[in-house]
C-alpha cells in the first residue's frame, strides 16, 4: 500500500479545504443553533463534484475513488460536522446504493442529478423499533399489479424530509428471513410518501434527521433497486463502505478539535508561559495526535480494499469504531485543555465535543462494530 498522497488527492483536499473556508465557516454557529439544513451549499457542492464523488464520469460524477472521498469528508468535517455527516449520507448510502446495485436505467435516471446536487439523497434502513437489529424491519411491501405498495416507517434518516430519492428497505418476505427484504427507489412527491418528525439533536443540528412515513405508498417495478429479496445482502455492502465515510466524518471532527486545542495551548499563558509548555497539556496534545494518526492509517487500509475490490467487513469496522471513539476522546481533552472557554459557544470546541458522539452511534453503534470485528477474527 503506498502511503504518499497523490496528486488528484492533494488537490481534492484543497479544493474541498478552500469550499468548507468561503461557504461553510462562517455560519456554522447560525446553523447549528436554528437547525437549519444548508441545502443551497449542497447545491454548491455539487457543482464542485463533491456530492458525486465515486461516480463515474460517464453519469455526470467526478469519477474519484475512496481516498479522495474520505479526503473530502475529513476536510468539511474539520470545520463541521453537520456538512461532513450530510454529505457521507448523500454519497455514500443513497448515491452509493444506486451505483452498485441499480441497472443501467435506474443509474441514467437518478446519477447524474444527485451527483450534480440537484438532487439530495436519503437511505431508509432505521425503524423505531429496529436499529441495530434490522431483520426485524416491520416496514412492508406488497406485491400488486405492476409495482408495490409500501406502508411503515423509517426514522433517524438524514435527510428524511428535505431528500428528493430516497432508497429504502421493505421486507416482501418472511420476518427474519435475510432473503426477505428488498430495496427501493422512491421520488419525493410519490403519493404516499411523506416526511415526519425533524428530532431535536445535541449535535449535528444542522443536518437534517428525520421521519419517512409510507402510508398505501405504489412504487412501480421498475425502482425495485437490484433483485427482489436482495435488499438486506446490499445493504450490508453499502454498510461496509459507509464506515469508511463515518471514520474520515470521525477524523475531521478529531483532526479540528486537535488543532484549535493545539493553536490554543500555544497561545493561551498561565503562570507567566504558554499552557503548552506543561506536560499535563502536552502530553494531552501527543494522545491526540498519535490517535489520529492511527486514525488515518486504518482508513487508509479500508480505502485501498475498497479501490481494490476486495473484502473489507472487517477493516472498515475496525477503522469506523476507533475513528470514532478517537473522535470523542480529542474533543473531550479539547474542552478540557480550553478550559472553562471550551464550555462556551464563542470556541469553536464546544461543538466538536456536542457533534462527536453521533459518530459512535450512527451507521453502527460502536458495540455493534466489536460484534462485527470479533465475528471476523473468530471466523
Amino acid at each position: 500500500m503506498n502511503f504518499s498522497n497523490s496528486e488528484s488527492q492533494i488537490m481534492v483536499r484543497q479544493a474541498a479545504k478552500d469550499f468548507a473556508e468561503k461557504y461553510i465557516r462562517p455560519y456554522i454557529m447560525e446553523w447549528d443553533e436554528s437547525q437549519h439544513f444548508p441545502i443551497e451549499v449542497f447545491r454548491k457542492m455539487g457543482e464542485q463534484g463533491f456530492m458525486g464523488i465515486l461516480v463515474p464520469e460517464e453519469y455526470g460524477g467526478s469519477g474519484l475513488g475512496y481516498f479522495e472521498y474520505a479526503a473530502v469528508i475529513d476536510e468539511i468535517s474539520q470545520v463541521c460536522g453537520s456538512v461532513g455527516l450530510s454529505t457521507a449520507a448523500h454519497n455514500s448510502l443513497c448515491t452509493g446504493h444506486i451505483l452498485s446495485f441499480a441497472n443501467e436505467n435506474q443509474k441514467k435516471k437518478y446519477l447524474p442529478k444527485l451527483a450534480s446536487g440537484q438532487c439530495i439523497g436519503a437511505w431508509g434502513l432505521t425503524e423505531p423499533n429496529t436499529g441495530s437489529d434490522a431483520l426485524r424491519m416491520k416496514t412492508i411491501a406488497k406485491k400488486v399489479d405492476g409495482g408495490y405498495v409500501l406502508n411503515g416507517a423509517k426514522n433517524w434518516i438524514t435527510h428524511g424530509i428535505s431528500s428528493n430519492v430516497a432508497v429504502v428497505l421493505a421486507r416482501t418476505g418472511e420476518l427474519l428471513d435475510s432473503r426477505g427484504i428488498t430495496a427501493f427507489i422512491v421520488e419525493r412527491g410519490t403519493e404516499g410518501f411523506k416526511g415526519g418528525k425533524k428530532e431535536n439533536k445535541l449535535g449535528m443540528r444542522a443536518s437534517e434527521t428525520a421521519e419517512m412515513i409510507f402510508e398505501d405508498c405504489f412504487v412501480s417495478e421498475d425502482n425495485v433497486l437490484g433483485e427482489v429479496g436482495e435488499g438486506f445482502i446490499q445493504a450490508m455492502k453499502i454498510l461496509d463502505g459507509g464506515r469508511i465515510s463515518i471514520a474520515a466524518l470521525s477524523l475531521g471532527i478529531a483532526r479540528g478539535a486537535y488543532k484549535a486545542a493545539l493553536q490554543y495551548s500555544k497561545e493561551r499563558e498561565q503562570f507567566g508561559q504558554p499552557i503548552s509548555s506543561f506536560q499535563g497539556i502536552s502530553f494531552k496534545l501527543a494522545d491526540m495526535a498519535t490517535e489520529i494518526e492511527a486514525s488515518q492509517l486504518l482508513i487508509d487500509q479500508s480505502c485501498y480494499l475498497k479501490n481494490e475490490g476486495k473484502p473489507l467487513t472487517k477493516e472498515s469496522a475496525m477503522a469506523k469504531y476507533y475513528a470514532s471513539e478517537v473522535a470523542v476522546r480529542a474533543s473531550t481533552e479539547a474542552v478540557q485543555i480550553f478550559g472553562g472557554y471550551g464550555y462556551t459557544k464563542d470556541f469553536p470546541v464546544e461543538k466538536f465535543y456536542r457533534d462527536s458522539k453521533l459518530c459512535t452511534l450512527g451507521e453502527g453503534t460502536s458495540e455493534i462494530q466489536k460484534i462485527v470485528i470479533s465475528r471476523q477474527i473468530l471466523k
